[in-house]
């Protein structure tokens, strides 16, 4: 990929992916895009959608390895620095049911998820996977985190994250709207928790804590960000769990445990976090850039995408998000109020 024939090609490939994340990020600081909550990894996977099913042709074939390269390995090293937003302390803050809310949600959600997109709706496997990590850990993000693991195709990626958007922006608007309308029986703290709790998206639980008041916006996103640290041990579990259902055809034994080391890396970087070793705008400045690298990995994910895939998936993918959404609405409304009492 980077030998001396390729490394131009390759190089040009990676900046031409780097082009619609720069007009991802500026695109993202339009108004109508803040209100609606949408970041710029959504919109760069859009831009790469639009790009695939129209341009793509006139692509050169030698800046493949580039785009590729932009969705598998500034994926990974994304997903690693995205540690930087966290801190052990931050679990504390929240206290015992924070932590009890994030764990029971992202477990149940993921085996319902799974369970009802294989044996009810008869899904295959990677797209139930992506689908129910998305609604359940921390959309779009955990999707990217969980592709190379089953090593999924690009479309399918591109329906769970387009089916994160659809339902964390509709909760966005109707969890302050059913809070303020008095259907929903919490004080604003607990609804923090609700909200971080069972929402998609970290920028749809940004918006909805936010349309609140401050007390519900600092526990909503506290608990939001306990559950993206669960995000390196399910990528873990998952890991074994595949490779211990995985048999060789030929010998009959159990499929290789690996270990993605992104995910341990992502904890090393929360651990690193924790001490304060660096000044606030020196985690500012990695943010951002990460930022900017998960959606160059949006983008590329979005230049395999192309719309006939989608054809052949069907509307299955939305029904099974759809029942994810009403058991987070439902099944998270309990969980809360067990936690609450803890």
């Amino acid at each position: 990929m980077f030998s001396k024939e390729n490394r131009a090609d390759t190089i040009s490939g990676i900046l031409f992916v780097a082009l619609f994340a720069c007009a991802a990020t500026f695109l993202a600081d339009f108004q109508v895009f803040k209100s609606l909550g949408i970041s710029p990894l959504i919109i760069g996977i859009v831009l790469g959608m639009i790009y695939a099913n129209t341009l793509k042709n006139r692509l050169p074939k030698e800046w493949l390895p580039g785009i590729a390269f932009s969705g598998k390995t500034i994926l990974r090293t994304g997903i690693v620095f995205y540690g930087f937003r966290l801190t052990f302390q931050s679990i504390e803050a929240v206290g015992l049911s924070g932590i009890v809310v994030s764990c029971m949600v992202v477990a149940f959600t993921f085996i319902l998820g799974y369970f009802v997109g294989v044996k009810i709706l008869k899904l295959d496997r990677d797209t139930t996977i992506l689908t129910s990590a998305g609604s359940s850990i921390c959309g779009a993000a955990a999707v990217l985190a969980t592709e190379p693991i089953i090593k999924a195709p690009a479309y399918k990626s591109a329906i769970a994250v387009s089916t994160v958007v659809i339902f964390g922006t509709i909760a966005m608007f109707l969890y302050p709207f059913l809070y303020k309308a008095g259907f929903i029986p919490f004080d604003a703290k607990t609804m923090g928790i609700f909200i971080g709790g069972t929402i998609h998206e970290v920028a749809h639980v940004v918006a909805a804590g936010n349309a609140i008041n401050a007390d519900a916006s600092s526990n909503a996103i506290i608990v939001k960000m306990i559950r993206v640290m669960l995000l390196a041990p399910f990528l873990i579990i998952l890991s074994i769990w595949l490779a211990s259902t995985a048999k060789n055809t030929v010998k009959g034994e159990r499929g290789k445990i690996t270990i993605p080391w992104f995910a341990v890396m992502f904890i090393v970087m929360v651990g690193f976090n924790s001490f304060n070793f660096l000044p606030l705008e020196a985690i500012d400045v990695i943010n951002g850039l990460d930022t900017f690298a998960l959606t160059m990995a949006m983008s590329a994910l979005g230049m395999g995408t192309s719309f006939d895939k989608f054809k052949d998936v069907g509307a299955k993918p939305v029904y099974l998000a759809f029942i994810l959404f009403l058991w987070l609405i439902f099944g998270g409304f309990a969980i809360v109020q067990f936690a609450v009492t803890l």
